[in-house]
């Protein structure tokens, strides 16, 4: 049986560190809402920089089939639904309920991480990412972030980058 590694918490966690790549881990108190705003306070970071992770409904009503994606953008943000489902391929997009958002990927709101998620689903990052050496994202629970290149994250779950962000 293999030894759990040290800080490997949450399936994030431990896809970082076999990932082999640089990145830091911070806990703080999470609060019971606005996990976004509770990060930014308590890492005193750039609200600009702190990335929230979002589970959006592509399939916009067509039957009892979900057809999920995942959205990484700035807590400072709100997201544009229609410029989430043209930068993934499709028509239109709603947010996930949250009870398919937990179902799908293995975490609860304000903790959802975009690694290590249950099922591999299409993921775009907010293209202002890339203007930061480095970002701060969910790590898997609430009160954990993460903080890496956000290139980094885009090449471990396969994201692009888009202009995903409301006006």
């Amino acid at each position: 049986m293999a030894k759990k590694q040290p800080g490997a918490a949450t399936p994030a966690l431990k896809i970082l560190h076999e990932s082999g790549l640089p990145f830091k881990v911070s806990t703080f108190e999470a609060g019971t809402d606005h996990f976004g705003d509770n990060a930014v306070a308590a890492l005193g970071a750039d609200p600009d920089r702190v990335f929230k992770t979002l589970v959006i409904d592509l399939s916009a009503g067509k039957g009892p089939r979900r057809e999920l994606a995942v959205c990484v953008l700035p807590v400072s943000h709100q997201l544009s639904l229609k410029k989430a489902a043209a930068a993934l391929g499709a028509s239109k997009a709603a947010m996930a309920n949250p009870a398919d958002a937990t179902k799908s990927s293995g975490y609860i709101p304000g903790g959802i991480s975009p690694l290590g998620q249950k099922r591999v689903l299409p993921t775009v990052i907010d293209e202002t990412a890339v203007l930061f050496d480095t970002i701060l994202f969910s790590g898997g629970r609430r009160g954990l972030d993460v903080e890496m290149k956000a290139q980094d994250l885009a090449l471990i779950i396969g994201a692009r980058f888009a202009d995903i962000l409301a006006e």
